[in-house]
């Protein structure tokens, strides 16, 4: 039942375009990835064979800047996905205000599979075989879906090696020692839960323990989100699932012990004073907010109308298909987009490159401050077009998002 990443994307464009009443020559152009790279990557594995991979990095767009986004390994990369991927994340950095375009790569490849030293031989060939689209002021990867801030230290490492310099703004979500910033690990999450808190305040729901929240997917973001709304905002971890399936608690799941759980055992099935559940059974739990923090493709037309929840916060990138969001708004269902949602990560990413490229960096509190600030004032100004307008929340931030990218292209022109 899963749609085409890539004809999601340009049907959420198509819907703004017509809210914005664009130009035919703007929309053209938005509809197309500026650069998309597909590269070649052979590595030597342990076993002294040697295995081709595959490679993709997509750019949206650069009318407001170099472009950003993070970088994937999974088996279930495709060209598609990622000129998604690309489009979605110049949106986000649109709608929070960042002078970021969108980019988007991967690695088709299945990281589990894989040791250490042939996962670094990966990562190494593949910086050098798009380093000439790399840079500080030109593309700017991160962390994405089964890499981290190790996989960014080997691409800065080989970059820095390519030019001859040591270029630490070249990634972000590094480690602290070069050149990383505080609280980036727990920025998308971090976000997250601000946005939740937002939106419940304009819903008139009030955090704590009467509040159940359901979690789809417990890596970085969904486990980070859980551990502030549960154990800092005091509402009620109730479900949560993984690649493996779902678990349920009636009485409330401690969200650390949790995680602390899910990395000495590799899921959180099995988690003591839980219930297994399958996946459908948690989307379609009678909660309060339910955090779709997987993948895409997750609430569909298939299984929309299964939705129990009051409020969905989408973690995840791209979790609800168009024909979904149109259920769910029958249902009286409110969803706040991915594009605003999520942005945390890509926000702290920001921060990061700013002190990359400054060599000067700050503290924990003003990072966790400058982020709050920067994404409760987008929520607020989407929010605010939403209630003029009379449209969903996704719908608004398409319309920021697509409007600040639409004037950048109107005053830059076309060249030549």
């Amino acid at each position: 039942m899963s749609e085409n990443p890539y004809q999601i994307a340009l049907k959420q464009l198509e819907i703004a375009a017509e809210e914005l009443n664009l130009e035919p020559w703007i929309h053209e152009i938005l509809k197309h990835c500026m650069q998309i790279s597909v590269v070649s990557i052979p590595i030597k594995m342990d076993d002294g064979t040697v295995q081709v991979f595959e490679g993709y990095r997509a750019q949206h767009n650069i009318a407001l800047g170099p472009s950003k986004g993070g970088i994937r390994y999974s088996p279930e990369v495709t060209m598609d996905e990622m000129k998604a991927l690309s489009m979605w994340m110049t949106w986000k950095c649109a709608v929070v205000g960042l002078p970021y375009g969108g980019a988007k790569g991967g690695i088709v490849c299945n990281p589990i599979n894989l040791s250490k030293g042939e996962l670094e031989r990966l990562t190494r060939r593949y910086t050098y075989a798009i380093i000439r689209i790399l840079g500080p002021h030109k593309d700017v990867p991160a962390p994405d879906v089964n890499t981290d801030k190790q996989v960014m230290a080997w691409i800065m490492d080989s970059y820095s090696m390519g030019v001859g310099e040591t270029t630490l703004g070249v990634v972000t979500g590094k480690p602290i020692s070069i050149g990383g910033s505080l609280g980036r690990e727990e920025a998308t999450g971090r976000g997250l839960s601000y946005v939740t808190r937002e939106i419940c305040k304009k819903m008139g729901i009030v955090l704590g323990p009467q509040v159940k929240i359901a979690v789809q997917g417990y890596g970085n973001v969904g486990s980070v989100t859980a551990k502030i709304l549960a154990g800092e905002m005091g509402c009620k971890l109730v479900a949560v699932s993984d690649i493996n399936g779902g678990i349920y608690g009636a009485k409330g799941i401690d969200p650390v012990a949790l995680k602390n759980y899910e990395r000495e055992m590799g899921s959180v099935i099995g988690f003591p004073g839980t219930k297994p559940i399958s996946n459908a059974d948690l989307l379609a739990l009678d909660c309060d907010i339910l955090i779709p923090a997987a993948i895409e493709n997750q609430i569909r037309k298939d299984n929309a109308n299964s939705i129990r929840t009051k409020l969905i916060v989408e973690g995840a990138n791209g979790p609800t298909t168009p024909e979904a969001d149109e259920i769910l708004k029958s249902k009286g269902i409110t969803v706040v987009p991915d594009i605003l949602a999520n942005a945390g990560g890509v926000i702290v990413s920001y921060f990061e490159w700013v002190q990359d490229l400054h060599s000067y960096f700050w503290d924990l509190d003003r990072v966790n401050q400058e982020l709050e600030g920067h994404i409760v004032k987008a929520f607020n100004e989407v929010n605010k077009l939403a209630e003029e307008r009379k449209v969903s929340l996704r719908t608004a931030a398409y319309m920021i998002a697509v409007g600040r990218i639409a004037e950048a292209i109107r005053v830059r022109g076309l060249y030549p």
